[in-house]
């Protein structure tokens, strides 16, 4: 059916939110050599306006970035109707167990700590999306 191949590929759509130019490129190359769709955004504002744009399956963010930060792109996602249950991982140096808190409590499903393998990064992915 027309319905299920439509949330099939939403499910499939990857946001990865980053600064840095690299980790996005290797997020998109990893998650892309497995069949995701991966777009790209450079900070918590852009990718905001780019999930507000578009479904996604999975979101994958920084905490800290210029202009807006992971924990307020999180929130301000859990404000929205169309992200309000979409799984998000925050993928970053940050292994403090206070911004974990803080993560979890603005709405992050999972984390994962720089550097990532890519055998970690699929391995979650698939867990939360298949």
């Amino acid at each position: 059916s027309i319905g299920a191949e439509i949330v099939g590929a939403t499910a499939r759509k990857i946001l990865a939110v980053d600064d840095s130019v690299s980790i996005r490129k290797s997020i998109s190359f990893i998650l892309g050599q497995e069949n995701f769709e991966v777009v790209e955004a450079e900070n918590g504002a852009d990718g905001l306006s780019k999930a507000t744009a578009d479904k996604f399956g999975l979101i994958i963010t920084d905490i800290n970035m210029p202009i807006m930060d992971g924990i307020q792109f999180i929130k301000e996602l859990r404000n929205t109707a169309e992200h309000k249950f979409t799984p998000i991982i925050v993928l970053t140096t940050e292994n403090q167990e206070s911004k974990m808190q803080e993560g979890k409590a603005a709405g992050a499903t999972g984390w994962i700590v720089k550097p990532f393998s890519s055998e970690k990064l699929i391995a979650v992915v698939k867990k939360i999306i298949g």
